[in-house]
């Protein structure tokens, strides 16, 4: 299940009412993805990981500028995209880990919630292969009472595919990795203050 509309909604507003508010560089990017909705996060770190192009997974300040400007963070002036730059590149290397860079990004989440996240990924992941496609989503998710398949207008896949790119940034490839569904629930986490209610609402998308 993706983010509601409300929800999605809700942790845009809170989300950029606390960034006018933030004064720590790094809590300053983590609201910036949040203001873009629960996908927010999930589409920077797909971003960075097209700007790596020899997959070394560490990305340089000239890159890491670019990937924000280019996701359209223009919140950020080039004096504060150096101090995000340092608080990782720990070793003055020039180069940050970009893996570490996004388990800091992702809003903190108790061992419970992501063992839920897991949970319901590992169900949808039917062949067990660590990405989950439309073939994955057949008989997992029911498309049977979506009205567009109703009416006849759209296919099995076609409403599974729709489905699918809930979850996935700009460019939709058709897949998405655990990585990328644990971005986007970091995302959904942290609008939802009651760890009940995440538990209630990922048992009842996920049938868990």
């Amino acid at each position: 299940m993706a983010a509601t509309q409300r929800t999605n909604k809700e942790m845009q507003i809170k989300s950029k009412a606390a960034l006018a508010k933030a004064t720590d560089p790094l809590e300053k990017l983590q609201l910036a993805c949040l203001s873009r909705g629960a996908t927010g996060i999930k589409g920077l770190a797909r971003k960075f990981k097209i700007m790596d192009d020899d997959g070394n997974r560490s990305i340089d300040f000239k890159e890491f500028e670019k990937g924000l400007r280019e996701y359209g963070l223009t919140e950020f002036d080039k004096a504060t995209m150096q101090e995000v730059f340092q608080i990782f590149d720990k070793d003055g290397s020039g180069t940050i880990d970009f893996d570490e860079f996004l388990v800091k990004l992702r809003p903190p989440m108790s061992q419970h919630r992501k063992a839920l996240i897991f949970q319901a990924f590992d169900k949808l992941d039917k062949t067990g292969d660590g990405i989950i496609t439309v073939e994955d989503l057949r008989g997992v998710y029911n498309v049977k009472k979506h009205p567009k398949y109703l009416n006849g207008e759209w296919t099995e896949d076609q409403c599974l595919k729709v489905f699918l790119d809930s979850f996935d940034s700009q460019d939709k490839d058709g897949k998405i990795t655990k990585d990328e569904f644990q971005n986007y629930y970091s995302g959904v986490s942290a609008s939802v203050d009651s760890d009940a209610y995440f538990d209630l609402m990922m048992k009842q998308a996920w049938k868990l």
